[in-house]
């Protein structure tokens, strides 16, 4: 047998240090941010970062307005926004009604500060996480919808362990709640006939709208019910939901191209409604229930994606005005604004 020569030698040295450094490199390397959901409640992990407790914020106080069921505010004083010192204490809801079928009194929306005592200091990355986007809290319940799991399950997993980092560096606050008491049965509905429609040729910002906007839950508000308190989605975002609380008793706008909702909006009035609070050019101030506070914190970016899919769902003839006198409308079957000209 002959030699090998030098040169082979030498090749096969360089491709073994080579395979050695690599596999040093890839052992070092951090776990990924989060892995995918398993039923033993312990796989996913959100690794702490400035990058991702930066976007968690922009999320929780942002699109999912996380804050508006998570805390207290003082909708007597027009602020959807949490009082001082009470951003995820949580609450016990009362007297608020939807659609005119759904109550939520003994609802409880939970303290997910870090508190160990009363709130979430105990709770693993995995128990949040399968709260947030499968409806399923940290001791084993089905949650009510109330809680949007529905629309925050197309999270993705480092926008989820985001929100997971930022929610765990809020301060810590004392605040018992109630066990949730309701007189009816919860049941985990992920609720398949609300998922927007896509375009199959959607562009990128488009695409990305339509992410945003499940997170934010449009079609959830402005999408009617019927009497058994089931989604009319033949209409969504069309307006019709009626909702009713300490901000007053409203019905929400259409929002979809038709003329009887926001045709007349381009992209720099939409933007400037989200910013200020007045629709229409600044004519009408929009009800504190909006989360507009939370949306205006949102990048020109991002806004401009969700206006951009807004304009691609289907018209729906609705017009619905809270400032004129409320007359019987025969397509979301209740008093509104301009019921009488549907």
């Amino acid at each position: 047998m002959g030699s090998v020569p030098f040169r082979s030698c030498v090749r096969v040295l360089m491709a073994l240090s080579l395979l050695v450094s690599f596999s040093q490199f890839a052992a070092a390397q951090p776990k990924p941010i989060a892995e995918s959901f398993t039923t033993n409640g312990t796989a996913f992990r959100a690794i702490v970062s400035p990058e991702r407790l930066e976007r968690g914020r922009y999320l929780v106080e942002g699109v999912a307005h996380c804050f508006m069921c998570h805390g207290e505010q003082d909708y007597a004083h027009g602020s959807s926004l949490p009082l001082p010192g009470r951003k995820g204490v949580g609450k016990v809801l009362k007297g608020e009604m939807y659609d005119g079928t759904f109550t939520a009194d003994g609802l409880v929306c939970p303290n997910i500060t870090p508190d160990k005592e009363t709130g979430a200091g105990t709770w693993s990355d995995a128990q949040i996480e399968r709260a947030i986007r499968h409806g399923i809290g940290h001791d084993g319940r089905e949650l009510s919808d109330y809680m949007p799991y529905a629309f925050f399950r197309s999270m993705t997993d480092e926008d989820v362990a985001s929100v997971i980092v930022y929610i765990r560096s809020l301060p810590a606050a004392r605040n018992p709640l109630p066990k949730r008491n309701v007189p009816f049965e919860i049941k985990v509905d992920l609720h398949p006939e609300m998922e927007p429609k896509l375009a199959a040729n959607a562009s990128e910002q488009v695409k990305h709208g339509w992410y945003l906007v499940r997170m934010a839950q449009c079609n959830d508000c402005h999408t009617p019910n019927d009497e058994k308190g089931k989604a009319r989605t033949e209409m969504m975002f069309g307006g019709g939901q009626r909702m009713a609380g300490p901000w007053g008793d409203v019905v929400t706008p259409n929002i979809t191209s038709d003329p009887s909702g926001i045709s007349h909006y381009d992209e720099a009035m939409f933007l400037k409604t989200i910013r200020t609070g007045h629709a229409s050019g600044g004519v009408r101030e929009l009800n504190t229930f909006m989360p507009y506070r939370y949306f205006r914190n949102m990048t020109d970016e991002d806004l401009k994606a969700i206006f951009a899919y807004l304009r691609t769902v289907p018209p729906v003839k609705h017009h619905v005005d809270n400032s004129e006198a409320l007359t019987y409308c025969p397509i979301c079957r209740q008093k509104h604004g301009f019921g009488d000209k549907n």
